[in-house]
């Protein structure tokens, strides 16, 4: 038995400009995940990377091809169902936290959960905070934390449903150094622990460098690259 968790086939994204004029974005990409890997998405801006990271993540719809999770083509589902399975087995963690300013630490992790209908989002978002060495910043909204204390926060709400597939779009992009390797380190351990799957966009080859492979993107198109 086959144990990838995401395969995209034939996937090709055309947007239209304000003029009318077509541009593609992606030109029939194919990839393939197995559970519990690594892979960097590297390119240069505008090469698709982030739309790449959104057709794999269900939150953009390819104009060509599909994708399955764990053999499922997620474009098949309609919308309710196709957001309830993006709660249940995607997170996604962005350059940008998108934390909600006006919550506490706790209350933006808890908010997935709360989405499901746990009925112990708080007390599962506070271990994860915990986890995550932020237990004295749970009731601390975003303004009142650093940049490194934000970005794991955002990778707490993330992980905190045990989601099979965790997509990252330059998540230390706003970080320097050594927050940097921090973030690294906690997605890759993260990873390990729970056999999930992880894409992460990134122009940094350092980063790339806790992957298992990378796949280098570029006027739309892709290829795997091997790590040396």
């Amino acid at each position: 038995m086959s144990d990838k968790i995401v395969q995209a086939k034939n996937l090709r994204k055309v947007y239209k400009t304000t003029d009318g004029s077509d541009t593609v974005a992606l030109k029939s990409v194919d990839m393939e995940i197995e559970r519990g890997e690594m892979v960097a998405v590297m390119g240069p801006s505008g090469s698709g990377k982030s739309t790449l990271l959104h057709l794999l993540g269900g939150i953009d719809i390819p104009t060509e091809g599909e994708v399955l999770i764990e053999g499922k083509n997620i474009y098949k589902m309609e919308d309710k169902k196709l957001s309830k399975f993006r709660n249940e087995n995607i997170g996604f963690i962005f350059q940008f936290h998108y934390l909600l300013s006006d919550f506490t630490a706790l209350e933006n992790v808890a908010i997935p959960l709360e989405l499901r209908g746990d009925k112990e989002a708080y007390l599962k978002a506070e271990e994860m905070l915990r986890r995550l060495s932020l237990e004295h910043r749970l009731n601390h909204k975003p303004a009142m934390l650093s940049g490194g204390e934000q970005q794991r926060v955002a990778i707490a709400r993330a992980v905190v449903c045990s989601p099979k597939i965790l997509i990252a779009d330059e998540p230390t992009g706003n970080l320097d150094s050594e927050n940097a390797k921090k973030t690294m380190e906690i997605i890759k351990g993260l990873s390990e622990e729970f056999q999930m799957s992880i894409i992460i966009a990134t122009h940094d080859v350092e980063i790339a460098q806790y992957c298992n492979y990378i796949y280098h993107l570029k006027d739309g198109m892709i290829a795997k690259i091997e790590k040396k």
